[in-house]
């Protein structure tokens, strides 16, 4: 069940603590991943630990998401080396968080262009291959602040929520070509950055989320596997809460 062997994946920020886990969990499902990054030795460097530690040939393709030009030549890039796309993962972003009364335009500007802008364009490019295999997978990471907001950051959850809703709207439009759109929000999740905080500042987190504790990156990437299977085949324009319970939300 949820096999994806004889698919093949494009993972973008694939490198960074949530991303090479859910390039993980497509590569052990059966997928050849195509794993995108800005830090092109780091993403040579994953890619050889997940073709040692699984198997596979898997590639990587450096791109930079504020580049739109970049951006734009990814999924054909992908297409070329893989010979089809049948799963975009949207996964990279960034955070320039600020007060309202603070924030820069550049830090406004940086979280739309990556987040949000990039997402569009990729969504876009991957369209028109997927419509004409008449299958295809994307799945796009959000953020429970895209729901519940959260104090400095208005620009981060403004294109978290964004992106729900671009999602929404292009599964509806590419629905009957046998292609799912849908998004998976992660609660706080357990990654480098937040192993470094004071432990009296995990606790406080940890006391926000009723099952104690963070969430691990295995389980974004467990989601992200399950939306990109043919099992979930009816299930699109949705959003995936993933977060402890921390917020509960229908």
């Amino acid at each position: 069940m949820f096999s994806l062997e004889g698919m093949t994946a494009l993972v973008t920020g694939a490198s960074g603590g949530i991303g090479s886990e859910i390039a993980r969990a497509l590569a052990l499902q059966g997928a050849r991943l195509a794993l995108s990054g800005s830090n092109g030795e780091k993403l040579r460097a994953f890619r050889e630990q997940l073709n040692e530690e699984i198997g596979g040939d898997h590639v990587e393709i450096t791109c930079d998401l504020s580049n739109s030009e970049s951006v734009e030549e990814l999924i054909p890039a992908t297409i070329d080396t893989l010979g089809k796309l049948d799963i975009l993962v949207n996964n990279a972003g960034i955070t320039r968080d600020n007060l309202a009364m603070r924030m820069k335009d550049e830090e406004w500007d940086q979280v739309m262009k990556i987040n949000l802008e990039s997402t569009f364009r990729l969504i876009r490019a991957a369209a028109r291959p997927m419509m004409k295999a008449k299958f295809g997978r994307i799945v796009t990471i959000t953020s429970v602040v895209g729901t519940t907001g959260n104090p400095g950051q208005m620009n981060y959850a403004a294109a978290k929520a964004g992106i729900t809703g671009m999602t929404k709207s292009f599964a509806q439009e590419v629905a009957s070509r046998g292609i799912t759109a849908n998004c998976v929000a992660p609660g706080f999740i357990r990654t480098p950055m937040t192993d470094v905080l004071p432990d009296a500042q995990k606790e406080a987190l940890n006391g926000r989320i009723p099952m104690g504790r963070m969430g691990e990156g295995g389980d974004i990437g467990a989601a992200v596997a399950y939306l990109s299977s043919k099992e979930a085949g009816y299930v699109t324009g949705q959003t995936l809460h993933v977060n402890g319970g921390m917020a509960m939300l229908g």
